[in-house]
């Protein structure tokens, strides 16, 4: 069977050799479409049976044009780029490759914030991160990263997520927080691992943002869309000593960059992934997870129904 890869953002040379080395020992054959636009997909994808894809937009236009497709994976944690209800209608399996990004996403919220807090290295005196407290909205595998290397630099670490046993976060040595207002008031340091849903988008504003504590801080590798961006315009007007950086440029970002200067600061575009490791992690994970479901149907880590 014919396996599409389709990057607009391409695999790194030894990832692509990898998948192409996993498709091709369970016997498929694997169709490359590198810095390719959406039209180059659907001209590709006609007689394939899997698609894999990074942040690839895979909507009903591109499921029409692909009547033998089975399955399609995200190399990637997230997956608000793939229509899920559409996937269902077609009966396409769809499935991402949770954690095998989560280090290096983690990694750069400190990469950001050790930035931030040394005041971009300009010789000025910073601050330490040394017993100060970090809130991690949503308790997964970028949140459990985090949680490890908070630990590691001395931090009093607090998590939110109603889906992660309080013994769990215990056992990591992280203390539970039940309700988002409290993570927000008792933490100096938000980090935002929270998906883009219709129950998350803009869920996060002024509201929450004003009630970090003094030179609180928010951090965003997750997703643009759960910030109400009016809402956090307003928060940095009336909190001076309040800042937001962000691997997950705003819309508004330019005027943000403009009013607020060094309070504000963001990728030049998502960087959270993009890491030998993790690009050779996720594409093979990717490969692995096509040929597995074309085999037999396997699909642990399925996201639609």
């Amino acid at each position: 069977m014919k396996i599409l890869v389709a990057t607009s953002k391409p695999f790194a040379p030894v990832a692509v050799k990898g998948i192409k080395e996993v498709l091709e020992n369970a016997g498929h054959e694997m169709v490359l479409v590198e810095k390719g636009t959406k039209a180059d997909m659907i001209n590709a994808i006609a007689d394939c049976a899997g698609l894999i894809v990074r942040s690839d937009i895979v909507d009903k236009e591109v499921m029409d044009a692909a009547p033998e497709l089975k399955v399609v994976v995200r190399a990637g944690a997230g997956y608000d780029n793939i229509d899920l209800a559409e996937a269902t209608a077609h009966g396409i399996c769809v499935m991402n490759t949770p954690g095998q990004n989560s280090n290096a996403v983690a990694e750069l919220v400190f990469g950001m914030l050790l930035t931030l807090v040394r005041n971009r290295y300009n010789g000025t005196s910073g601050t330490e991160l040394k017993d100060k407290t970090l809130g991690i909205h949503a308790y997964g595998q970028v949140g459990r990263n985090v949680a490890r290397i908070a630990k590691g630099l001395g931090m009093k670490v607090s998590a939110l997520d109603p889906w992660v046993k309080d013994d769990d976060m215990l056992a990591d040595g992280v203390s539970p927080v039940h309700s988002v207002e409290e993570l927000y008031e008792q933490n100096q340091y938000v980090s935002l691992h929270i998906p883009a849903t219709e129950q998350t988008k803009k869920s996060v504003g002024k509201v929450l943002i004003e009630r970090l504590p003094k030179n609180g801080v928010l951090i965003n590798t997750a997703r643009k869309e759960v910030i109400d961006e009016e809402g956090l315009e307003a928060a940095l007007e009336c909190r001076e000593d309040v800042r937001y950086i962000a691997d997950v440029k705003p819309d508004i970002a330019g005027a943000l960059e403009e009013k607020f200067g060094d309070r504000v600061m963001f990728t030049p575009k998502k960087m959270g992934a993009q890491t030998a490791e993790a690009n050779i992690n996720a594409g093979i994970a990717a490969a692995n997870q096509v040929a597995m479901h074309l085999a037999d149907g396997w699909n642990r880590f399925q996201v639609n129904k």
